[in-house]
């Protein structure tokens, strides 16, 4: 099994509307892609804050092959969405990992 997590620090201004956002319109655009089989939002805790809140996003993969065609086919289109409608009131760090046990 493949995790794709997203990590997001998201500027407190926007936090509201962005977590409903990512609720509502982002995170099901991604599932519609049928690369992933799950997802889990997580907000982390015991860090520094003050920039706004920091958000975890995993999106769980049966294959690196179902994780690849996301990145090829649909990931640049749906990350330009999101530059576009948040600019740069958001940062987020990508990674990618595999379950061991």
């Amino acid at each position: 099994m493949i995790i794709y997590n997203i990590t997001i620090q998201v500027s407190r201004g926007i936090h509201n509307e962005w977590l409903q956002w990512q609720l509502k319109e982002h995170i099901p655009q991604i599932m519609a892609t049928n690369c992933f089989y799950k997802h889990r939002v997580l907000m982390l805790l015991e860090i520094d804050d003050t920039e706004g809140p920091t958000y975890a996003i995993q999106f769980y993969a049966e294959s690196k092959a179902d994780y690849n065609r996301y990145i090829e086919l649909y990931a640049p289109v749906l990350r330009n969405k999101a530059a576009d409608k948040w600019g740069e009131q958001f940062v987020a760090f990508r990674t990618l990992m595999q379950v061991v046990h």
